[in-house]
């Protein structure tokens, strides 16, 4: 398995990539606060298990589990995402509409894939809106998806600003595409490959309605039940009012998911979706009663891969050079050989 393209060589030094992984997350967090109106919240790394506070994810993958001695051997879980526990958050913290909450969220995803944009250890902006009146539609959702890639192309800029190689590339749009459309358009194309091709012809796209099952009987791919609507009927037999941002990664010459994000489920939509998959009896899951008695508000939200976007604003081909975590030996001694190192 080979790690890195050919003729590759990082751009930045070591100690610059240090300085600009810095420079990448500062500029960033402040533009996405004060598009969406965002305020820095503390999370836990943490939670207790069988709460339902936890992210599922895909519904398959473990979470890390531990035991605290000194509170009666209580298990806890080590959070995979904090899709969930933001939106107890907003409630909790009495957010008014039009205003939310974003956090550095830390994960581990032990059943994760481990390449060249993939890690156990996962780091990303959390973040999660109040949803004012008439806001629960795919045009609100476009809103806030034209608010962040906004954000994300004024990071580029400024990255530029101070280290000219890092030659801008982001579209000045982002294009809008259904994964029924996407489908539609290379119906002989797994689901990875329409996004690659739809994202190397458009530069970035948003990726509309991941989750549901499509005209071919399959989901683009898979969303846990609890947290993206991913159900809701929109426009022409189309359902969800989620989606992904993905953009095409000239380095690597493929696609790179930035983002997973959505109009989070109301009592109806987590009703639906859990009866399609099964899952009815999370119902008396502490944070679903808590849902379903009506005491969270409507929310959108989403997490952005902060190691993922500083990897494509540095001009990076593995996340290791941009993140600490476990790699390969074979991918360690790659980098060796080409003169640089993982971190």
């Amino acid at each position: 398995m080979k790690f890195f393209p050919d003729n590759y060589f990082p751009i930045l030094s070591e100690r610059e990539t240090e300085r600009a992984i810095k420079l990448v997350k500062d500029i960033f967090q402040r533009e996405l606060s004060g598009a969406l109106r965002l305020s820095r919240v503390t999370s836990p790394l943490f939670v207790k298990a069988g709460s339902g506070i936890n992210d599922d994810l895909n519904g398959v993958e473990r979470p890390v589990r531990f035991e605290i001695g000194n509170m009666n051997n209580s298990k806890m879980e080590i959070v995979q995402s904090l899709a969930k526990w933001k939106r107890m958050a907003l409630a909790d913290y009495q957010i008014k509409p039009g205003f939310g909450i974003y956090t550095d969220m830390n994960a581990l995803r032990p059943d994760d894939d481990i390449d060249a944009i993939h890690s156990i250890y996962v780091d990303q902006w959390d973040w999660e809106r109040v949803l004012g009146d008439n806001e629960r539609n795919l045009d609100f959702l476009k809103y806030v998806v034209n608010e962040i890639y906004s954000a994300l192309k004024r990071t580029e800029f400024l990255v530029h600003e101070t280290y000219s190689a890092l030659t801008p590339v982001l579209p000045e749009k982002i294009t809008f595409i259904h994964t029924e459309d996407a489908l539609k358009r290379y119906p002989n194309l797994s689901s990875n490959e329409r996004e690659a091709a739809l994202a190397k012809e458009y530069g970035a796209i948003f990726l509309i309605g991941i989750g549901n099952k499509l005209a071919n009987g399959e989901p683009h791919s898979g969303r846990a039940p609890d947290y993206d609507d991913w159900s809701t009927p929109t426009y022409d037999d189309y359902k969800g009012l989620n989606g992904d941002i993905i953009v095409w990664d000239h380095v690597r010459g493929a696609s790179l998911e930035l983002s997973s994000m959505g109009i989070r489920v109301n009592k109806e939509a987590l009703l639906r979706q859990l009866e399609i998959k099964n899952a009815l009896e999370r119902k008396d899951l502490y944070w679903h009663k808590r849902l379903l008695n009506g005491e969270f508000p409507e929310t959108i939200g989403g997490g952005i891969g902060q190691s993922r976007l500083c990897m494509f604003l540095l001009k990076k081909a593995h996340i290791g050079e941009v993140q600490a975590s476990v790699w390969q030996d074979e991918a360690i001694e790659e980098a060796k050989q080409l003169g640089f190192k993982l971190i």
